[in-house]
């Protein structure tokens, strides 16, 4: 993979997005396991995938001695995955994690076909006894993103970068509208989806929409640091999806939600090794380390900081949620009665929009 820097990251990885997916370890040795990875763009997104591959490295580092760890990038979210997926098991991977939510009914269709070799499915809903589900509560993460746009927004028009209309990312929108509103009741948050986790250029052009707009602050659940480029060059703010991106975008980039793999698929690896495998359904957040906050900005003042940070000790001790009602959507409709709590099942299906939630598209 061409090295990128700063200055061509747009470009060349809007390249990088199109190559074709390649295998991307080499054997070290029968005796050991395999296990292998999906990857839904190039490992040097320096997002979503190179966060999922930052874990696949920690299995390497703390079982490489058990454990070959083989992946495969720039998978599509199609009938495509279906032979890739298939290919790391006729390999001989006994434990396959596909790492992304377009991969949900491709991993079932290969999973059926291997009853003897284990599945992990991310962000899904659906199981059997050969596949488990993980996910990240990213919403607690978006609830503190939401806190420092609604006390630091000069215009309360916040900005939102979406990829697709799926529960994740509706569950990352709304934590980010109600935490802002919190602070700033007639916050509003205009939003555009791209119908893409990872296409530079296109962030870019939507981030450009959305500042045009009035946004002064924009937060993203897309995987390439191009909006905050585009926030960088117009003395705006933002914040990192995935990994810490202040090197992108030192003044923009006010923090960034961290996801922090690593733990998990050493735990998984462990249970086949051991035998004590079984297929279950796993959501993780600030509690179990899941979900990290990156180092603030130093412009982020010392109130804002305090308030952030009182969301992420809330998370941790369970004394806060952002979904407790009253929650109206955008019709206006009472969803969420006063002084009730969203179950994380009505969470992982949700479906729509807040008030102050507006299409930008």
């Amino acid at each position: 993979m061409a090295i990128l820097n700063r200055r061509n990251f747009i470009q060349a990885a809007g390249a990088a997005a199109a190559a074709l997916p390649l295998v991307g370890s080499k054997a070290f040795g029968a005796e050991k396991v395999k296990v292998g990875f999906i990857f839904l763009g190039p490992i040097g997104d320096y997002g979503w995938t190179w966060a999922h591959n930052k874990g696949r490295e920690q299995v390497v580092a703390e079982l490489g001695d058990q454990v070959e760890a083989v992946y495969v990038e720039n998978v599509p979210e199609d009938a495509s995955a279906v032979p890739l997926i298939r290919d790391l098991a006729n390999q001989g991977c006994k434990l396959i994690f596909t790492t992304s939510y377009g991969y949900m009914d491709q991993t079932l269709q290969v999973a059926s076909e291997f009853p003897d070799v284990k599945f992990e499915h991310c962000t899904g809903f659906k199981r059997a006894d050969n596949v488990s589900t993980y996910n990240s509560k990213f919403h607690e993460g978006r609830a503190v993103l939401g806190t420092i746009s609604g006390m630091m927004s000069k215009t309360g028009t916040l900005g939102y970068l979406g990829s697709f209309k799926v529960p994740e990312v509706v569950l990352g929108v709304n934590a980010y509208a109600l935490s802002a509103q919190k602070k700033n009741p007639d916050a509003k948050v205009k939003l555009v989806m791209i119908d893409s986790w990872f296409d530079p250029p296109k962030e870019a052009a939507a981030t450009e929409t959305l500042v045009n707009l009035g946004c002064d602050i924009v937060t993203t659940h897309t995987d390439s640091p191009a909006a905050l480029q585009i926030l960088e060059q117009k003395g705006l703010h933002g914040f990192g999806q995935g990994a810490d991106m202040s090197s992108f975008a030192p003044n923009a980039h006010l923090t960034a939600i961290e996801d922090i793999w690593g733990p998990y698929y050493v735990e998984r690896v462990k249970a086949l090794l051991d035998g004590s495998w079984a297929s279950s359904d796993t959501w993780d957040g600030m509690t179990e380390g899941t979900v990290i906050i990156s180092p603030y900005n130093k412009d982020v003042p010392a109130d804002v900081a305090a308030e952030a940070d009182k969301i992420q000790a809330g998370y941790k001790d369970g004394t806060f949620d952002i979904f407790t009602g009253p929650i109206y959507d955008t019709e206006g409709t009472l969803r969420v009665k006063e002084g009730e709590v969203m179950s994380l099942g009505d969470l992982a299906v949700i479906d729509w929009f807040v008030k102050g939630v507006e299409s930008a598209s």
